[in-house]
């Protein structure tokens, strides 16, 4: 069974290899610039201040992994408009491990994490070639925003925005 906590800094260069292992798969399927820029933005190592990294591991090893970005924070170099709200990014999860639930989970802990710190959503943004994640998304009520959506270069991709309306405590 897998757990997720919140990665140690010794851990983030272990987790960005990972990541990127983990959306290899999306080489084959985009345009060759596309690829680049994405696999540019993911390979990213983050030390920001407020800037969550949660990790799901299993026999104490790394099966995946997230990042949450904290609201008016430019998680997207200024492609869109900076978020009212804290933005989920990067969730990876090792292909070796999917369908566990994994990504739920980290969803799940990044969810709870806005919700305690008082926030009333919690957003992301993603693309149609990632068909596990959309539906993924789907079934845990994201919703979409289609006016943070952005279209990062000029080859018809366009990256969409979903958010999560956190319902309050009573």
């Amino acid at each position: 069974m897998f757990q997720v906590r919140e990665a140690f800094p010794f851990e983030w260069e272990r987790i960005k290899q990972k990541r990127i292992n983990a959306y290899k798969e999306y080489a084959e399927v985009l345009p060759s610039e596309h690829w680049r820029v994405l696999s540019e933005s993911i390979s990213v190592t983050v030390f920001e201040p407020n800037v969550q990294v949660f990790v799901a591991t299993e026999n104490q090893k790394i099966v995946g992994s997230v990042v949450l970005f904290p609201p008016k924070m430019d998680a997207y170099a200024g492609l869109t408009d900076l978020p009212e709200s804290p933005e989920i990014r990067m969730l990876a999860i090792d292909p070796k491990a999917r369908h566990q639930g994994i990504a739920e989970a980290l969803l799940r802990h990044c969810i709870q994490a806005c919700q305690q710190s008082g926030f009333s959503a919690v957003g992301l943004h993603t693309a149609d070639f990632m068909k596990s994640a959309m539906r993924l998304y789907a079934r845990l009520k994201f919703v979409r925003v289609p006016e943070l959506d952005f279209v990062p270069l000029d080859d018809g991709i366009v990256v969409k925005a979903f958010q999560y309306s956190i319902e309050k405590e009573a």
